[in-house]
């Protein structure tokens, strides 16, 4: 009886952490991928690339920003309210965190930066090269410092 009441208990655990699990896995999504419909609808997802050049426009209450995020063959809006990072930068790597609105524009929650020069997130590294235009500085897809 103990045995069964203890092997019953540990299924109930399990279950209970794995279901805690998958609901705070977050996947990351390519701006190709998105844009063909592979992201999820109705739950959040990470998507990254490069801030496309010249896309970013701030609202007049200074923190809401639009920006288009793309892997260099596909670009996907993105809506922002609040605080960006400090290295938030056209041309620049960056992973955003959100959901995809009814109108096609991501509305995120989080944004994310690199960190120095020569760092890119490394999901969005890889988008850039699927894609075909990997930029310039090879050493940014490591994920390193240069003679790292």
């Amino acid at each position: 009886m103990w045995i069964v009441a203890g092997v019953a208990g540990l299924g109930i655990a399990t279950a209970l952490v794995l279901n805690a699990f998958q609901s705070n896995l977050v996947f990351f999504f390519t701006p190709s991928q998105v844009a063909a419909n592979e992201a999820p609808k109705d739950r959040n997802f990470r998507i990254g690339g490069l801030v496309e050049e010249g896309s970013v426009e701030r609202d007049k209450d200074a923190l809401t920003v639009r920006f288009r995020v793309t892997d260099t063959a596909k670009t996907i809006p993105v809506t922002f309210t609040g605080i960006l990072p400090d290295l938030f930068k056209e041309g620049k790597g960056v992973v955003a965190q959100g959901r995809i609105g009814p109108d096609g524009t991501f509305k995120a929650s989080e944004v994310l930066a690199k960190h120095d020069e020569n760092y890119m997130p490394p999901e969005a590294a890889h988008a850039i090269e699927q894609a075909g235009k990997p930029p310039i500085d090879k050493s940014a897809f490591a994920g390193q410092k240069k003679g790292s």
